[in-house]
C-alpha cells in the first residue's frame, strides 16, 4: 500500500507538471495568434510527452520498470490513445459549449489523467509485461 501511494504522489506531480506545459504550450501558441487551439494542443501533448515519460519512467514507476525502449514505445501507445480521447473531446466541447477554451483543456486533461495512470502501471512501465 505504501508502494502504491508513493506512485500516486509521483504520477500526480508529474503528471501535473506535464499538464502544466501542455496547457502553457497550447496557451502561448493560441494567445499569440500562432495556431488554433486544436493544432496547438496537438504540440502541447507532444512537449508534454517528454515530459511525462521522463518523470514517469524515473520517478513514479522507478521500481517496476521495463527497459526503457519498451517502456517508451508502451507509453507512446498508451499516451496517444489518452490524446485521441483528449482531442476528440476537445472538438466536440469546443463546438459544444461556450466554456473557455482553457478550462475545457485543464479539464480534459484531468480526465485522461486516471486512466493514464492505471494503464501505465499496469503495462507500460511494468517490467513483466510483453510488447508484442
Amino acid at each position: 500500500m505504501k508502494k502504491l501511494s508513493h506512485q500516486l504522489a509521483w504520477f500526480v506531480a508529474v503528471g501535473a507538471s506535464a499538464a502544466l506545459v501542455h496547457w502553457i504550450v497550447v496557451v502561448v501558441l493560441v494567445s499569440g495568434g500562432y495556431l488554433t487551439p486544436l493544432v496547438a494542443n496537438v504540440i502541447g501533448w507532444l512537449v508534454a510527452f517528454g515530459v511525462s515519460f521522463t518523470g514517469h519512467y524515473q520517478l513514479t514507476f522507478r521500481h517496476q520498470r521495463s527497459g526503457v525502449k519498451d517502456a517508451v514505445w508502451r507509453f507512446f501507445l498508451l499516451s496517444a490513445a489518452g490524446f485521441a480521447i483528449n482531442e476528440t473531446s476537445y472538438a466536440l466541447l469546443l463546438k459544444q459549449t461556450r466554456l473557455p477554451y482553457e478550462l475545457l483543456l485543464a479539464l480534459i486533461l484531468i480526465g485522461v489523467a486516471v486512466l493514464t495512470f492505471v494503464a501505465s502501471r499496469l503495462w507500460a512501465f511494468n517490467a513483466s509485461s510483453r510488447a508484442h
